[in-house]
């Protein structure tokens, strides 16, 4: 009864719900007799009592449910409590000292480059086999997931955003038959104290995802889904959270990360390492505050560093690719597949030939040669370092005349597709060259 009154306290004061269940959740840690002790120790005596408890090194919740119980007995003034006490339990009884952005700080809750190209290359492939009439369509779960897994990745929502997005709040509209659709998500603002900060939260999903709404959009409608209908169809708002997770951890191969929170912090990263301000960040992370999001600016790279980045020659952010490629061949078997079968291109203005083949071949593959084909699981690239180093010759003086003329904006897709394919030139130049070694 004692935490049911805690936590009904603890939601009038406006906290979250789920901070307030965290808080209540603290009891967990303590014995009928302990908590007892606290609450009789009154004013005067509960300074040893408190001390008693910080030597047990609890963890953070513990504390917590120790100072909303005292407070309460405050408010009802039972146990020699009263309102006035409200500062003393503030600062002299500390909690332990902790660090609410230890992630942030070291860097372990954001995505590497191969991992976010990972994603990038599964929202692709998603997309291509919906527009494609000679493979099975992916099922309403995968369709679902991918939706999901973007929504968090490209956009920085929160599973409850993400799980409360009416039908209503999709718009996808055509400006002409022949061009992609266009589709607008409209989310609304998550954690705020006060309705009258609360706004609604419009994203543009990339014009070559788009399609992935539009087939689920269909889908969903097929079912009779009602207006006030959620779009994406969860239970929970867990739920998203655990799709989410499972679907990335997958993608990368790794259980450590993959949360929708680490997405969020990644694409606020990201953000900021674009050179965005505190304003832009606010209204992108849906913060009420400026001030919320200064954590990302204190450890994002200075303008050198992200420009080093780009050129995967930076040793805070090079972390060489998965190799995610067919085989090696050699340049006899280069020269015996058909004329298609041989990659070539001029990305950027730069002539680039020689540097492998495709199973598919070029005419069948939607993207961009040279440029898509580093990463690619039907890339059979040559076995020639010589060949892949004078590649990412050329795509770093890419990168520097983008930067030289002002446009190395790494929002840009450009950008960011050459920062991908530099570091995927770099895993295939690292794997000849441990070959070389063996």
């Amino acid at each position: 009864m004692l935490v049911k009154q805690l936590f009904l306290y603890l939601l009038g004061e406006g906290l979250h719900v789920m901070s307030a269940f965290k808080a209540a959740n603290g009891a967990m840690h303590f014995s009928m007799t302990e908590v007892e002790k606290l609450m009789g120790a009154g004013p005067h005596k509960v300074s040893r009592e408190w001390t008693l408890m910080r030597a047990r090194d609890l963890p953070q919740d513990a504390y917590r449910f120790g100072k909303t119980l005292l407070r309460l007995l405050c408010i009802h003034r039972l146990c020699g409590w009263s309102p006035t006490y409200g500062e003393f339990i503030r600062s002299s009884l500390p909690g332990p000292a902790s660090d609410s952005h230890a992630g942030v700080h070291s860097g372990d809750v954001f995505l590497s480059v191969d991992e976010e190209a990972a994603i990038v290359r599964h929202l692709d492939e998603v997309v291509a086999v919906l527009g494609s009439s000679a493979t099975a369509a992916p099922s309403n779960e995968e369709v679902r997931d991918a939706g999901m897994m973007l929504c968090a990745y490209q956009f920085a929502m929160r599973p409850i955003q993400i799980a409360m997005l009416p039908m209503r709040n999709v718009r996808i509209w055509h400006a002409t038959p022949d061009e992609p659709p266009t589709v607008h998500l409209t989310f609304h603002m998550a954690k705020q104290h006060s309705d009258s900060k609360r706004r609604p939260l419009t994203r543009r999903v990339k014009r070559e995802w788009a399609p992935l709404f539009v087939a689920f959009n269909e889908r969903r409608k097929a079912e009779g889904a009602a207006g006030a209908a959620r779009f994406f169809d969860v239970q929970s708002v867990a739920e998203v959270g655990i799709r989410i997770a499972a679907l990335v951890r997958r993608l990368i191969g790794s259980d450590d990360l993959g949360t929708a929170t680490d997405l969020r912090h990644t694409a606020a990263q990201r953000l900021v390492d674009a050179g965005a301000s505190h304003e832009e960040l606010a209204e992108f992370m849906g913060h009420a505050h400026v001030q919320t999001g200064l954590v990302y600016f204190a450890t994002s790279a200075t303008h050198a560093e992200r420009v080093n980045r780009a050129l995967g020659a930076s040793d805070v952010y090079r972390r060489v690719a998965k190799i995610a490629h067919d085989r090696f061949i050699s340049a006899e078997e280069l020269a015996q597949l058909k004329g298609e079968q041989q990659i070539a291109g001029v990305p950027h203005g730069t002539p680039i030939a020689g540097i492998g083949g495709c199973e598919s071949g070029q005419p069948a593959c939607p993207y961009n040669p040279i440029t898509s084909c580093y990463g690619c699981r039907k890339f059979m690239p040559l076995h020639d370092k010589a060949m892949h180093e004078r590649v990412l010759a050329d795509m770093r003086g890419v990168v520097l005349f983008f930067e030289r003329s002002s446009r190395g904006d790494v929002r840009s897709p450009a950008y960011l597709q050459l920062q991908r394919t530099i570091v995927e030139i770099q895993a295939v130049i690292e794997e000849l060259e441990s070959e070389d070694r063996q």
